[in-house]
């Protein structure tokens, strides 16, 4: 590995760190008091140096499996927000307590989709955070996993530090885990290495798939290298550079030395509702699209209309997220999209004016309006086709309309 300082992360001053659930309790799924006093006296000694630290910690969960004697994590999801309802009063209590030995105080902050993604309760959310650190407060944050259903869900708390990342404007996101580094392979092959430095997508793209594990060694996590991967496209595409280390490796990682993998920042900032549609969630149906909607789309960054949709694919309700596909099936972009699913076919290749003359003007609406829009790939366009994503006067609508929404709908 490299042996150069990583200045930027040594510099950082306000910092956002990830730590794993099979990095705080044993096998059994207890909180290891010793971890966690480990990773709180690394934590109190940046605070020591004027770095501001905002602690996204797994481990609710699985310190619930213990006290209500389960044998091991949860698969349903009733059974997972009654361990975390147990756990999360569990690990905040221990955190209270070792933060307490050196003099800092600690703040339970539990989130959910919705904290990130609705304007108010994203403004809301960044004063809280705000406030805290200002105070000299460590917030420890959580999906707030009791009350969190499989549709309004981050999915794990490597996406959702990537997302705090970004809210808090840290200079910095620490993935903290029991994996010291990314391999180029599966780490328990023979032969394979860590990667120092990520600078970008194709570094990426060389790295087999094989080293992209589905959960902790521990048996109590949830994620895996893959989720930390996309955690890490998320911040260091908004511009946060991304440390990914061994807990053992805290100090060192934190301190800028060569430890684990550095990805750098490739991006800048975006409005965090699109990063959460992009990176966040999962996509409930298909619309597939003309050659002409997709030029409109990702070249003129237009809404989609209903004229320029050719096929619909799943079963959605409006303002769920939707892939939007080219011609030859490949996803171009993730929309949130404004009708059902059983709405869709009667209104495939008409105009916004022909809708609204004969179904009312609640018709005269985007499917798919660009605000609520995150392109994925770039397209691969043939023919001319219908131009149905903002064409002609639909389009001049739509545009003017986008305009008016701009401030409203961006976070």
């Amino acid at each position: 590995m490299s042996t150069q300082i990583r200045h930027d992360v040594k510099h950082a001053k306000r910092v956002v760190v990830k730590v794993g659930s099979s990095s705080l309790t044993t096998r059994q799924g207890g909180v290891d008091p010793h971890r966690i006093d480990a990773m709180v006296d690394v934590l109190a000694g940046r605070l020591a140096d004027g770095v501001e630290v905002v602690l996204v910690s797994s481990g609710a969960i699985a310190s619930g499996i213990a006290p209500l004697g389960l044998r091991s994590r949860p698969r349903d999801l009733a059974t997972q927000q009654a361990a975390a309802s147990v756990g999360q009063g569990l690990l905040v209590a221990r955190y209270t307590q070792a933060f307490g030995h050196h003099g800092y105080t600690v703040a339970q902050v539990l989130l959910t989709l919705d904290d990130v993604t609705r304007r108010s309760h994203y403004r809301n959310a960044y004063r809280t955070f705000a406030r805290l650190l200002e105070l000299g407060v460590v917030p420890v944050v959580n999906e707030n996993d009791a009350v969190a259903t499989e549709r309004i869900r981050f999915g794990d708390n490597d996406r959702l530090a990537a997302l705090v990342a970004h809210l808090v404007h840290a200079d910095l996101l620490v993935l903290l885990s029991d994996v010291d580094a990314l391999y180029d392979g599966d780490p328990r092959r023979p032969g394979v290495r860590p990667i120092a430095e990520v600078k970008g997508e194709a570094d990426l793209d060389r790295i087999s798939q094989q080293g992209l594990g589905k959960a902790g060694r521990s048996g109590v996590g949830t994620g895996g290298m893959a989720t930390k991967l996309e955690a890490a496209r998320i911040a260091t595409g908004a511009g946060i550079p991304v440390v990914l280390a061994s807990a053992a490796d805290a100090a060192q990682a934190l301190a800028g030395e060569p430890v684990g993998t550095y990805f750098h920042a490739t991006g800048r900032r975006r409005p965090t509702r699109l990063l959460w549609l992009a990176h966040a969630t999962t996509p409930r149906g298909r619309l597939r699209l003309d050659d002409g909607a997709v030029r409109a789309v990702c070249e003129r960054r237009a809404s989609l209309l209903p004229a320029g949709i050719v096929g619909i694919e799943g079963s959605f309700d409006a303002g769920d997220p939707v892939d939007l596909v080219d011609p030859g099936g490949r996803t171009v972009a993730r929309g949130l999209v404004n009708f059902d699913a059983r709405e869709l076919p009667g209104l495939l290749g008409r105009s916004t004016r022909e809708l609204a003359r004969e179904l009312g003007p609640a018709y005269e609406r985007e499917v798919v309006h660009r605000d609520d829009l995150v392109l994925v790939s770039q397209p691969r366009t043939g023919g001319a086709g219908r131009g149905g994503a903002g064409k002609g006067r639909d389009d001049a609508r739509s545009s003017k309309r986008a305009s008016q929404r701009a401030d409203s709908a961006t976070v």
